[in-house]
């Protein structure tokens, strides 16, 4: 099982190209796995015979786990079989010596040189951080995996184990888990407050559970503080309209392109993170990490969650550029087509719901971000004109999520600044 990102821990196989003994070769499909954010075609990287399948169609399978065998030329089957089915006593005629033998128990006396074909491969481990911190003091694999999760300093945490190792269960005192914290009553106690009334239970997907964990982090962990401003909107609305009428049409009289105003809203928050660069950063723990270019995530709505694609580069590429690629984002994210480059990282996000009339809302920071933009719809509003009178604009509020640690209240409100000057002016987002 592949590894699709530095968060994936798991696959769910929907689908089989090839059944067992099939012959294979580099480059055929073998399989379909599906994740929280997305779904991909696993290819064969060797040539040979799919000689056993360990995971079938709706089966999910952990990151590193063998779910398939391919057998090169030559090579014999039955030891892979013996190793399915040991209770039977198949590989017998088949292993007349006493050689085969040992290949099959090698794995558990010298398990770095050969391993068991049916458990787990050994691949690098998620980046939880060095196992020998600056202090001189050692941590063990899960206890760097649980700090890591529930946010603890590992630094300030004295370790029980050997000569003063750090050991999982130093971080289980330092802090309740995070699932513990925000997890309240449980289902049983939940569904006996609603005995006799007729309901229906949805188990969680995977996509569902990760957004869970992360918003409960992000907000446990995260502390924010909310900017929002009223932006007038009637210039950018005349040049969006002027550059929609003047694209070029096709035989069949299509545009070329068609502009949306979150392509603006993308332009100009880029061209605000780059005005403001303190703010383009992200939270690494004990670091802040600051970025030349502003790479910006756009929150789409999919069936039974979301996802945040990434435009990179955003300050750098034209407003057609930038309308063409969020759409073929936002359909392949639709579509669990995405690659784990394309949703992870970016410097900041954007999360739009005016086309549902919401008026404004407060985004929740989407981790390691510092910043989110939530955009409200567009609306005509009463102002005091400069000679006293009152006059309509079209107005839209925005709300800046800001996580204090990386971006302090003046910094945000210059960011807030900046992004509205960019849009009550969008000419000045494009020189």
């Amino acid at each position: 099982m592949p590894q699709l990102g530095e968060t994936v821990t798991e696959g769910k196989i929907v689908k089989w190209f090839k059944t067992a003994g099939d012959a294979v070769k580099p480059g055929d499909n073998l399989f379909e796995i599906e994740t929280d954010k997305t779904s991909m075609e696993v290819p064969a990287t060797s040539a040979g015979t799919l000689s056993a399948i360990n995971f079938g169609v709706g089966e999910t399978a952990k990151v590193g786990v063998v779910v398939a065998i391919i057998l090169g030329a030559g090579e014999a089957a039955a030891p892979a079989k013996a190793a399915v089915s040991a209770p039977q006593p198949v590989a017998a005629p088949v292993a007349p010596a006493a050689a085969p033998q040992a290949p099959l128990a090698a794995p558990v006396a010298s398990a770095p040189i050969k391993m068991d074909p049916w458990q787990e491969v050994r691949s690098p481990a998620r980046n939880f951080g060095p196992a020998k911190l600056a202090s001189g003091t050692f941590t063990t694999p899960l206890a760097r995996r649980l700090a890591s999760e529930r946010g603890i300093d590992l630094s300030r945490i004295s370790g029980s184990g050997p000569r003063g190792r750090v050991v999982a269960s130093d971080i289980e005192k330092a802090a309740p888990p995070v699932a513990a914290i925000a997890a309240g009553a449980s289902a049983v106690q939940v569904k006996a407050l609603y005995d006799g009334i007729a309901y229906e239970e949805v188990p969680l997907d995977g996509m569902r559970a990760t957004i869970a964990k992360r918003l409960i982090e992000a907000k446990q962990t995260i502390p924010h503080f909310y900017l929002t401003g009223d932006i007038e909107i009637d210039r950018l609305m005349a040049m969006r309209e002027e550059a929609n009428a003047a694209a070029p049409k096709d035989k069949d009289g299509n545009p070329a392109f068609k502009l949306s105003l979150n392509d603006f809203v993308i332009k100009a928050w880029a061209a605000a993170l780059q005005r403001i660069p303190a703010a383009n950063a992200v939270w690494a723990g004990d670091r802040i990490l600051r970025f030349k270019n502003a790479d910006i995530g756009i929150a789409v709505a999919l069936d039974g969650g979301l996802i945040t694609p990434v435009i990179r580069n955003a300050e750098t590429k034209s407003l057609t550029a930038i309308s063409a690629e969020i759409r073929d984002l936002a359909e392949r994210a639709r579509a669990k087509k995405l690659k784990a480059p394309e949703y992870q990282g970016g410097s900041s996000a954007i999360s739009n719901l005016g086309m549902y009339g919401v008026r404004e809302f407060a985004a929740i920071i989407n981790p390691p971000h510092a910043t989110i933009l939530a955009v409200g719809a567009s609306r005509r509003a009463p102002v005091e004109a400069a000679d006293g009178s009152v006059k309509f604009v079209s107005q839209m509020t925005v709300t800046v999520s800001c996580d204090h640690r990386v971006v302090d209240g003046a910094l945000g409100a210059q960011l807030l600044a900046a992004f509205k000057s960019f849009v009550e002016m969008p000419v000045t987002a494009l020189v």
